[in-house]
């Protein structure tokens, strides 16, 4: 079976953290004050925001965030009374602007962090220091001195906040900091002690600078080293550092920033989404930020144009708490055509979640809630949960009671954990959203409502509050449940009234949605509640076995480099590489410094022992930390089994995602990662199947460019990679050999992804002029490929969006851009995204298909997994053959192109087993 991950090696981007705090005053103090015709001020946001946005352009981050202090003390107010002590209150126009600056950066798509207890600095350091550790390289944004203490060969830092007489974007590596400075990183700490620092309220050395500081340091090393020869420090300055050494460790532990901090998140969680480009239009439009809009957002595609507000209508929203008021909703929706239905549970963790409340709406403006389980001390009395519950029961599972609801899914979870089993529902203004425009927008209720009715709705965050303040929603009070639930449902109703009438003005959308999308809610529900088996003692045993092995690697790196040094280490890796073993540089940091980055290093690995060994060791400690360590603690402890969310509205191409685990990034590659598939195991008496499409999207690239000589080998079941090695090097087939063969390979898929000579010839490891014959070759021998990817590009201009087979659109706002970076990259997009919107399709297509044949089949057995283009069922030992011949004839026929579809299938105890 085939590895199901088939995408362009890409150079290695930085992680981009951004001090925040720092900026923020900074940019308010020094920049001219602008305010909106209201008086709503925005200069300091107006200058954050364009640095954000500089940083984007220059790095082109996949990973990146900005970190704010939290309010609140942390461990420094405890070890020093008058830390920070003169620093002013924060101004009323500073603190107007921080709310809409975070509701910007979240639109654009960058994680805000904030972490009570710790200031930004030190979580910015832990963040840069756990990245260090995984091979990452960091670009810290600041303006803070105390952050050169963090540079080292993987930490740089940058100001891209601008100075006059400087660039701005220069960035700031080692010798920048000595030269700055007249210290190294190594001695920032040190220096800090010394000069003290006003704005930390640090005192520092009495009537010493920058340059007497930097001068002890130089000739002395170190401030221990100074303390201890502080007898020779003549004049007044060694009076003065005299006087101040008893409390010079405690002005350098001030000083220091922590690396090891406790953060509530992983660094997978600092990923770059797609921006809510809607969102930002109506943010930058009502603070009148013109020039943002101009510059950053694209022209909207035609008829996505926000309405304007309509008059509003008028809201009866009713809290019930009576029986008179239940017995008269329950005669009301019995009545009505469509009621739009609203649930509240007191956490996102379906699989725990209880029932706290239902909202209802049968027409627009007019909406109830019925509060179940409230906990907050002023809750007034309320129905009885259970009563409720089993009075709406039939109601709820009606398949004859029309329902709408948001994100159905997870409203019948939390059903589910009720003994109830919602039925009926006919749209879901999620996925109607969705369909109707997957790219950039954002498909919760609250946008919809923006986008599509000109509505400013209540949010979770303004009756719950955000972060860590958040209370959950049992805590809070009846009236502003209500407040929030029943304009929930009201809008539901509206939003659907507005978004049908538009899916069905385009036919292929329409199927899309009520034949696709929507029966598709359910059988991700089935999966998610059905779960997969992990042996969590066997993923034990490989935590334990990784770690050996990586002690094992680590030995054997020592003797590579002559003698022990830290592997996690970027610097020390640095000298080792570069000084010490005198390897060719390859690349370079942003800073200038020879590039530990991993992409360098597997270019080295080809030829050197110790690349390969320290790419070994980084993989392995990837495979322990991500996987063997954290999956037992998602096992759900009742089922012994882990329960996984798939996303359905997330992905604009309509590729499913998953998360808590996320399942599409389970190795498959090496031996090790493959192990960690063994632990998805089947339950005593079953079996696994494993069905994955083969070389789909070569498939769909044959059927939609209708070219006659790829559609022959596949019609012929022959070795496509080999196929076109014979075409493109003008060889007998039988003679095609392995190498041959490997780079057919490479220009299949990675014409599939936009991939440049450039980037084939960096992957097969050839000059970039043969690279360009090779892929010259491939379309003089596949002239149909070139044909439609020349024709998509075109189609896609003139359309603004490109479309599946199955007719979901993909739409391409920067297709014309007159930026050339912005522009490349959509018509990239514009050839890539049907076929990966197709394979999208089918796999659901053959979802659907499989859901429904096991029900009529009646056999013991269950879908439990899709991870890219493969699904996996867990069924009964004794009926796996059936259900596995079964299986590959529905997922073959789950679309008719002009090639075959061709499905793989094993059988196993485990995941590997059957893969």
């Amino acid at each position: 079976m085939t590895s199901k991950r088939k995408t362009e090696p890409m150079a290695d981007k930085p992680l981009v953290l951004v001090d925040g705090s720092s900026y923020l005053y900074r940019a308010y103090h020094a920049l001219p004050d602008l305010s909106t015709k209201d008086g709503q001020p925005t200069g300091a946001l107006l200058g954050v925001l364009n640095m954000v946005y500089k940083l984007i352009d220059e790095y082109e981050p996949e990973r990146m965030a900005v970190v704010f202090d939290a309010p609140g003390k942390t461990f420094r107010d405890e070890l020093y009374e008058d830390y920070k002590a003169n620093r002013p209150p924060m101004p009323d126009a500073l603190g107007a602007q921080i709310e809409p600056l975070l509701d910007a950066i979240r639109k654009i798509g960058i994680p805000v962090i904030s972490v009570p207890g710790i200031e930004a600095d030190d979580v910015i350091g832990t963040i840069a220091k756990r990245a260090a550790d995984a091979g990452v390289s960091t670009v810290i944004s600041t303006s803070d001195k105390d952050m050169a203490q963090l540079v080292d060969g993987r930490i740089t830092l940058v100001d891209t906040m601008p100075r006059p007489g400087r660039d701005a974007s220069q960035p700031i590596d080692a010798a920048a900091v000595k030269a700055k400075f007249g210290v190294g990183p190594e001695l920032i700490v040190d220096y800090l002690a010394l000069v003290g620092d006003t704005t930390d309220n640090i005192p520092g050395v009495k009537g010493v600078g920058a340059k007497t500081a930097a001068k002890w340091l130089e000739q002395y090393g170190s401030l221990d080293a100074l303390i201890q020869h502080a007898d020779e420090i003549k004049g007044k300055a060694g009076e003065s550092l005299r006087e101040a050494i008893p409390h010079l460790p405690l002005y350098r532990e001030l000083a220091t920033i922590r690396c090891d901090c406790e953060l509530p998140f992983g660094l997978d969680e600092l990923e770059v989404e797609a921006p809510d480009i809607d969102g930002l239009r109506e943010l930058y439009t009502r603070l009148e930020l013109f020039s943002l809009i101009k510059r950053r957002l694209p022209s909207p595609e035609p008829g996505a144009v926000p309405p304007p507000p309509e008059p509003e209508t008028p809201r009866r929203y009713e809290t019930v708490l009576t029986e008179a008021q239940l017995d008269a909703w329950i005669e009301r929706i019995a009545a009505a055509p469509l009621v739009a239905l609203d649930v509240r549970s007191d956490r996102p963790d379906y699989m725990h979640a209880r029932l706290v409340g239902l909202a209802l709406s049968v027409h627009p403006g007019e909406a109830a809630y019925i509060p179940l389980a409230h906990r907050s001390t002023e809750a007034p009395e309320q129905l009885d949960r259970d009563a409720v519950i089993e009075r709406l029961k039939p109601w709820l599972e009606s398949d004859a009671a029309a329902k709408v609801v948001h994100d159905g899914k997870l409203a019948s979870h939390v059903l589910k954990r009720e003994r109830v089993t919602l039925r009926g529902i006919r749209h879901d203004t999620m996925l109607e959203s969705y369909v109707l425009n997957s790219v950039g927008s954002r498909h919760d209720l609250d946008a919809i409502a923006s986008k599509y009715l000109g509505l400013k709705t209540v949010t979770l965050e303004d009756v719950c509050g955000r972060g860590a303040k958040q209370i959950p929603f049992d805590q809070l009070g009846v009236d502003d449940a209500c407040r929030y639930a029943a304009e929930n449902a009201d809008v539901a109703l509206r939003a659907h009234d507005t978004l049908w009438p538009r899916l069905v003005e385009t036919p292929e959308l329409e199927r899309l949605y009520v034949e696709i999308e929507q029966p598709l809610s359910a059988v991700l529900f089935a999966m998610e509640e059905a779960g997969v088996k992990v042996d969590a003692k066997m993923l034990e045993r490989q935590s334990r076995e990784l770690a050996e092995e990586m002690a094992r690697v680590e030995k054997e790196a020592y003797e590579a480099a002559g003698g022990p040094f830290n592997l996690g280490s970027p610097k020390q890796l640095q000298e080792v590489l570069y000084e010490r073993l005198a390897l060719p540089v390859l690349g370079k940091t942003p800073g200038g410094q020879p590039s530990t980055a991993e992409s360098v290093l597997a270019e080295l690995a080809v030829s050197y022992d110790l690349p390969r060994l320290i790419l070994e060791h980084r993989a392995l400690a990837k495979l322990k930390s991500t996987y063997a360590d954290k999956l037992p603690r998602e096992i759900n402890p009742q089922t012994g089994r882990i329960h996984t969310s798939y996303h359905q509205a997330v992905a604009a191409t309509g590729r499913l995602s998953s998360s808590d685990p996320n399942l599409q990034n389970i190795p498959i590659r090496t031996p090790e990662g493959r192990r960690i598939r063994q632990a998805f195991v089947a339950e005593r008496g079953y079996k696994l199947i494993a069905a994955d499409y083969s070389q789909i999207e070569l498939r769909i690239m044959a059927h939609l460019s209708g070219d006659e000589r790829l559609r022959a080998a596949f019609a012929e079941r022959e070795d496509i990679h080999r196929a076109t090695a014979a075409e493109v090097f003008n060889v007998p087939l039988a003679d095609v050999t392995a190498d041959q063969r490997r780079s057919a390979k490479a220009i299949n898929f990675g014409l599939i992804y936009g991939m440049s000579a450039f980037g084939l010839a960096r992957q097969l490891g050839v000059e970039r002029g043969v690279a360009q014959r090779y892929i010259d070759l491939y379309f003089q021998r596949y002239p149909g490929v070139k044909r439609y990817m020349d024709e998509t590009r075109e189609r896609a201009r003139r359309d603004g969006y490109v479309s599946t087979v199955f007719g979901r659109r993909l739409y391409l706002p920067e297709i014309n851009e007159r930026n050339a970076q912005r522009r490349q990259y959509a018509e990239r997009s514009a050839i890539n995204a049907p076929m990966q919107g197709t394979a999208a399709d089918i796999i659901k297509r053959a979802m659907l298909k499989i859901h429904a044949w096991l029900a009529d089949a009646r056999v013991d057995a269950r879908l439990i997994m899709q991870v890219h283009d493969e699904l996996v069922l867990e069924v009964r030992q004794d009926q796996a053959a059936d259900v596995a011949h079964a299986v590959v004839a529905l997922m073959e026929s789950a679309a008719e192109l002009d090639v075959p579809l061709k499905v793989d299938a094993g059988i196993g105890g485990n995941w590997d087993e059957a893969h």
